[in-house]
């Protein structure tokens, strides 16, 4: 976990997960990198927020695959879910629900989050029953931002299609990916 700046209750907080993906970002507002996975995240997330003062929302930026072919681009998520939680089984021998899907500020895909880098052809046809995207730190950013009450707002941009050739895909388009990202920061922070 590695935090810049300052958090201060009028602005967001940026919540990247790894330095190549936060490359390119040229913002004054604080950036917290939290590693890779949902245990990280959750971590580095709860840590900040913690300690004070609650920020005015996240902003997670990061990288994902896409679980259906064609799908390209940068994305503003909808709802974030975990690919790797049985949820119904906790519920059927608890009687209560962890792990629910979570709704996010924007309108645009979900997002599946596992703590598994997908490029297994069976896993993403089955993930992409349920979701649009994958990640690996997307459902604990807004798990850990909903525990403190602050409303997340979540951009990933393809980075690979999540299959046999993921790994070079990632390794390969990860700047031009990073490069996007603080784009659309910086255009975004034109527009408030």
């Amino acid at each position: 976990m590695k935090l810049t700046g300052t958090v201060t209750p009028d602005r967001p907080l940026i919540v990247v997960a790894l330095p190549e993906e936060a490359a390119h970002l040229r913002t004054d507002l604080p950036v917290l990198l939290t590693g890779v996975g949902k245990v990280r995240a959750a971590l580095a997330v709860t840590r900040a927020l913690a300690t004070g003062p609650l920020p005015l929302e996240i902003i997670n930026l990061g990288t994902a695959g896409a679980l259906h072919s064609g799908l390209a681009g940068t994305h503003e998520i909808s709802r974030v879910v975990q690919h790797d939680f049985d949820s119904a089984t906790i519920e059927a021998l608890t009687g209560r629900s962890f792990g629910a899907p979570l709704d996010l500020l924007g309108s645009g895909p979900v997002l599946a989050t596992g703590d598994v880098f997908v490029s297994d052809p069976a896993l993403r046809a089955a993930l992409a029953e349920q979701a649009h995207l994958v990640d690996m730190e997307g459902y604990a950013v807004a798990a850990a931002a909903a525990d403190h009450g602050v409303p997340v707002r979540m951009i990933k941009h393809v980075s690979d299609e999540a299959d046999a050739a993921a790994f070079a895909s990632w390794t390969e388009s990860v700047d031009a990916c990073a490069r996007i990202l603080a784009t659309w920061l910086t255009d975004w922070q034109r527009t408030r």
